[in-house]
């Protein structure tokens, strides 16, 4: 029977009336069943005719066939996949030239990964386009082919293992380690259904790379993923916990946690493994920016992951990594590295930053050195003198204390153990959580006080939030100090010398009135997101009271939560935020009138639900027609809540009158409202995935299997099955 005649939808299993032209076509129908079936395959045997020469006899296993044959002495023994397995074909050739199965065995003494067969070596060049295994699971798998489909722009994630060894590399764990991690994961979504976390395995099954991410870093990330810091300072530097952080930041300027890893290496497939499965975790949407240290193999998967996100590199690295480099030249170090940062800071032109760094390279014999060449390469990605038109939000700093990820540096040294950071843990997000609060709520509840009589400093008091307008009224006040002087005008812009006289240095501004653009060469707005003081003067001198909206961020604002975009002009943003602020106090009273008795909550309640139905048909009476009628409000109501209201309507009284006058003696304490947790899920994305129960732990446990990588990815609800006490994993294996 040939090959093509077997191999429809599904694959068949071997039998004895089957016929093949070659061995080498009976080989390529068993690595075809071995693909659906989920195991790697080697020809384990074949023999020749002693008189014609020609192959006669064949057998083809699973790659887990035999015992491992290795000295027990041995310096640096290899990892074998060999645990015994009897699974087999063993195919001969017939007098008329023909092949037929001789004998098959079909049994294995091990699970079988149709879901990662790719990754197996035999398998590694098939076509994942055309693999049948691969088509069947995602039509199986349709509730999750959306949120999983960005694996599909990465053609294999295997064609990044430059080096064979990679593929069986491993975290290097502890006794007990990866016990405690996966019994940290479930117990984290026990606590929170979305909680997301995902595991690499490599051919061992031992833990390669883990990734996990609290519903709060996917939530802040919907609001503030339009920069993110991939930071691997910790790996870097060789800790002992091999961490790597995703980092972004709120509109108080407080660092966020958009998610975590474990890695076992720097190789371009394990950061694409991590960006891909982050991407898949944030519902597949990429950030605008996204900021790394100069890695050549993070190049590559940022640009593999992110082909249409903006890629710099963190500014401190370099600054840091130039003396590091350079510190060979002894003497000459501190002259060079000074040379260095006039460059980079004191560069206002393309061209005028090619002069000095050629002049600095030919002055100290440095073109010939490989770093320095690949940072001129690179100098798009991360020269001040090229950021135009962008803001890092804070995220890319002057050094590493600057930086707002070494907030993480006081939980975490050189010798901080993997069981000591998950002890940290929760304290790490306990006090960001306490932190955001504290700041909404001085938001809500102060005005900020006015220093100057200028009106770029009462327009922002209105709108930027507490944290962020006390930075910007630092260059508000400092403009007192800047004298500027007109250097040139031509149709394009006209272009300011501004001479601060607190740090005695120049700055050069260029201002485009058709525009309504103002670039300055300290790169406030670049690297900060907001306007510095000589731009404002210059505003002001040119006739210009309020700041352009081009130049006000939402991120920064009291309105930075909302899901409507602010308005262009200035004044339709401070009068927004101002609602915005107005609403957000009644709603704290109402909250404390509504909690004190079960009574006064149905009547907020059923208050707050009309009140939403009517502003949504107000603002987007399209939008308000085409949703379902399953809004974050309704998700808080069971039906005999929503009964009640209904039948109640008429009669729902003011909230305050009814409170004040019905509920004085009924006061008791409320735990958290569902209002506020079907708030903060509303922007989440809920992925629906069937559960695979895993044979291979003592507990079953529900996980969602990709079929692109063998990574299991975790935020379903916890169920019956997940006994986390009776799972035994050794050391970082996963038998």
């Amino acid at each position: 029977m040939e090959p093509d005649k077997v191999t429809a939808n599904a694959i068949a299993e071997p039998r004895d009336d089957m016929e093949f032209e070659s061995h080498e076509d009976a080989y390529a129908f068993y690595k075809e069943y071995a693909r659906a079936a989920g195991f790697g395959t080697a020809k384990l045997s074949s023999r020749r005719s002693r008189a014609s020469k020609e192959f006669i006899d064949a057998k083809f296993s699973c790659i887990r066939y035999g015992n491992k044959q290795q000295s027990d002495d041995a310096i640096n023994p290899r990892p074998s996949p060999k645990i015994g397995c009897k699974a087999s074909m063993h195919v001969k050739r017939r007098q008329d030239g023909k092949w037929f199965v001789y004998s098959f065995v079909k049994e294995h003494n091990h699970e079988l990964l149709p879901a990662q067969v790719h990754f197996f070596r035999s398998h590694r060049d098939a076509d994942l386009v055309k693999n049948d295994v691969r088509l069947r699971k995602r039509k199986n798998l349709s509730s999750m082919s959306k949120m999983f489909s960005s694996y599909q722009n990465l053609d294999n994630l295997d064609n990044y293992l430059r080096n064979p060894h990679d593929k069986g590399r491993s975290l290097v764990l502890e006794a007990g380690d990866a016990q405690l991690l996966l019994e940290f994961f479930m117990h984290m979504q026990e606590q929170n259904p979305k909680f997301f976390y995902a595991i690499d395995l490599n051919e061992e099954h031992r833990l390669r790379n883990v990734f996990w991410v609290d519903a709060k870093g996917i939530e802040d990330y919907s609001k503030f993923g339009d920069v993110v810091s991939f930071d691997t300072t910790y790996f870097a530097n060789k800790y002992k916990m091999p961490l790597v952080l995703f980092t972004g930041v709120n509109h108080h300027g407080q660092p966020t946690l958009f998610g975590s890893a474990l890695i076992a290496d720097d190789t371009v497939y394990t950061f694409a493994w991590l960006m891909q499965t982050w991407l898949v975790a944030m519902g597949e949407q990429a950030p605008q920016v996204i900021l790394t240290d100069q890695n050549n193999a993070i190049k590559l998967a940022t640009a593999a992951i992110f082909p249409h996100t903006r890629h710099f590199f963190c500014l401190w690295h370099i600054l840091d990594r130039i003396p590091r480099e350079l510190e060979y030249l002894g003497v000459w170090q501190d002259t060079i590295v000074a040379k260095f940062n006039k460059c980079i800071f004191g560069s206002w032109s393309e061209a005028e930053f090619d002069k000095r760094w050629w002049k600095l390279l030919d002055r100290f014999n440095l073109r010939e050195v490989e770093w320095v060449q690949l940072l001129y390469q690179d100098r798009m990605q991360w020269a001040p003198t090229f950021m135009r038109d962008i803001s890092f939000a804070g995220l890319s700093a002057f050094s590493r204390a600057e930086s707002l990820n070494s907030w993480f540096d006081k939980y975490v040294n050189g010798e901080t153990s993997l069981r000591e950071f998950i002890e940290k843990y929760k304290v790490i997000l306990e006090d960001r959580y306490e932190e955001e609060a504290k700041a909404d709520f001085d938001a809500w509840h102060e005005a900020p006080e006015l220093k100057s009589p200028s009106p770029f400093e009462k327009q922002m008091s209105l709108v930027y939030t507490h944290e962020i307008f006390r930075k910007f009224q630092i260059e508000v006040l400092g403009a007192a100090a800047c004298h500027l002087k007109k250097e040139s005008e031509d149709e394009r812009a006209t272009i300011y010398a501004v001479k601060e006289f607190e740090d005695d240095r120049n700055y050069v501004v260029e201002w485009n009135e058709s525009k309504s653009s103002i670039y300055c060469s300290c790169h406030s707005f670049e690297y900060k997101g907001y306007l510095c003081r000589h731009a404002m003067i210059v505003l002001q001198m040119s006739g210009v009271f309020s700041i352009p909206s081009r130049y006000i961020l939402q991120r920064w604002t009291n309105a930075a939560l909302s899901r409507h975009p602010i308005g262009e002009k200035s004044e339709d943003m401070q009068s927004k935020v101002r609602r915005y602020n107005d609403l957000c106090r009644r709603a704290i009273i109402l909250g404390e009138e509504g909690s004190l008795s079960q009574e006064s909550y149905d009547i907020a309640l059923c208050a707050i639900m009309a009140a939403l139905k009517q502003c949504s048909s107000v603002n987007t009476p399209a939008e308000n027609e085409a949703r379902p009628n399953n809004s974050t409000v309704h998700a808080t109501c069971n039906a005999e809540e929503e009964n009640q209201c209904n039948t109640s309507k008429e009669q729902v009284p003011d909230p305050k009158v009814s409170n004040r006058s019905k509920n004085t003696s009924r006061k008791g304490k409320v735990t958290e409202p569902d209002l506020l947790g079907a708030m903060a899920q509303d922007g989440l994305h809920q992925m629906e995935v069937p559960q695979v129960r895993t044979t291979h732990l003592h507990g079953m446990v529900p996980m969602q299997l990709h079929n692109l990588v063998p990574t299991m990815f975790h935020n379903v609800p916890p169920t019956p099955f997940q006994n986390v006490a009776s799972m035994q994993l050794h050391d970082n294996h996963l038998p």
